[in-house]
């Protein structure tokens, strides 16, 4: 079989063959998300607060599929480095059937606790309407989401990612434009509020894995998925959820975070939560092509590390180092430079705004530092080391940001708050780079060169 362009292109080229269409399918998903708030914004600020209390839940579904995915996905990528194609067709059906699994958990967790998870977060009434309404929908008809995010990392793993833009790009398309329609009742439909939005999106991610499963099974050509007698393989499932496990825990430590977050801010006022979960929304549009490009790295690296090749393993890591610092550059000066403008996209109200506006440019000061521990955090996937990651952010969230958080929140305004950020990412920089030395001491300088 002909050499993969991941062993052979030149490196600047191969990131951005490999990264730039998971970056643009990203900014599309980004946009749907800022999009989705903008509509929800229009029926009531109650109803923008219950998206963003919803939050960690949703988080917490993208961490299982994603976690799950990239260790499906750096495990495929070693193997394809190491020619063994046998095990690479079984660590890709193994992959599926740990995305149905993992549908099955939160179909349990929208049927039976969703007015549960509001009711511990606020006891406005209206809110907690707003927010069961929206959260069983996004989690009984999660199948799509699963299903959707193996195929990309499935495409992404063998080296075609501009199919697994065309497949999340056609899925955040689809949110975008139902989004209205269901939300408002547009086109004869009937008006379905905010459960319209959480319908459109569902809608989205179900059109997205069909998607990708048509292109995977028509243009990738190095997986063969053949379910016919498939049995569940314990050996293959341990090590992708060695890989997948720390990624999981790391982005499940978001859930944690932002729900006890959500309980600070609560404590100011609803709005403070809301700006919170608009935050998130604009912060992801200058954060998922980092994201992205990391996605794009990751199965290079893996790559080149399963064929031995210590030298593109490291020129990949510090191009990436460099892409991402410029990109969140650009984020902090957006964020310092226009937050109001930001803001009222949201429909934002002149408390909404009086708060929202510090908070942007106080927390954009954790972008530069954030952009290098996200470049490093793929060496430490793709090498076998994701449980760095997993420290790391076990420090960042839980041990550093929200216990500041909870003493500023006590002895301050809500103004003080938001510099938990840039102070926990700081730390979470100093921790990076700690583990990135022993990283380069135990695994990098001992992979052999061509």
């Amino acid at each position: 079989m002909q050499e993969n362009k991941m062993g052979v292109m030149p490196i600047d080229k191969l990131i951005v063959s490999m990264s730039l269409p998971i970056m643009i399918s990203m900014l599309v998903q980004a946009l749907y998300n800022i999009v989705d708030s903008i509509f929800v914004a229009q029926i009531s600020e109650n109803a923008l607060t219950a998206v963003s209390m919803a939050f960690p839940i949703q988080n917490l579904m993208i961490a299982v599929g994603v976690g799950t995915a990239v260790g499906m996905n750096a495990l495929l990528a070693r193997s394809l480095g190491e020619k063994d194609f046998d095990k690479v067709n079984k660590i890709a059906e193994n992959g599926i059937f740990l995305a149905f699994l993992s549908y099955l958990v939160f179909l349990f967790i929208g049927l039976f606790f969703s007015e549960t998870f509001f009711r511990s977060q606020t006891d406005i009434e209206e809110i907690v309407v707003y927010g069961k309404q929206y959260m069983t929908v996004c989690c009984c008809l999660s199948i799509g989401v699963f299903i959707q995010i193996m195929f990309e990392r499935m495409l992404q793993a063998t080296g075609k990612t501009v199919y697994s833009m065309i497949s999340q790009g056609v899925g955040a398309i689809v949110n975008i434009i139902l989004d209205p329609i269901l939300i408002f009742g547009l086109l004869g439909l009937p008006k379905m509020g905010i459960t319209g939005a959480a319908v459109a999106t569902v809608i989205g991610q179900i059109i997205a894995a069909i998607v990708g499963f048509v292109l995977n099974q028509a243009r990738n050509h190095e997986v063969h998925l053949q379910f016919k007698g498939f049995r569940p393989d314990g050996q293959i499932i341990g090590q992708i959820y060695g890989i997948g496990v720390p990624t999981i825990v790391m982005q499940a430590i978001g859930s944690v975070m932002t729900y006890a977050m959500n309980g600070i801010l609560i404590s100011f006022t609803p709005t403070a939560t809301a700006v919170f979960g608009v935050y998130f929304k604009l912060q992801s549009f200058v954060f998922m092509p980092v994201f992205g490009l990391n996605s794009g790295v990751i199965p290079i690296m893996a790559y080149n590390y399963g064929a031995n090749n210590r030298s593109r393993v490291t020129k990949t890591l510090k191009h990436t180092v460099v892409y991402a610092v410029v990109i969140l550059a650009f984020g902090f000066l957006l964020f310092q430079a226009v937050p109001g403008p930001l803001l009222q996209m949201f429909n934002a109200s002149e408390h909404m705004l009086a708060i929202g506006i510090p908070a942007l440019r106080i927390i954009s000061f954790s972008f530069i530092p954030a952009a290098i521990s996200i470049a490093y955090s793929s060496a430490f996937q793709a090498l076998g080391k994701a449980v760095y990651s997993m420290f790391i952010s076990i420090a960042r969230q839980l041990i550093v940001l929200l216990p500041v958080a909870y003493v500023l929140a006590q002895i301050a305004t809500v103004d003080y708050v938001w510099l938990t950020f840039p102070i926990a990412e700081i730390v979470s920089l100093i921790l990076t780079l700690l583990f990135m030395k022993k990283l380069h001491k135990d695994v990098i300088s001992k992979i052999g060169d061509k």
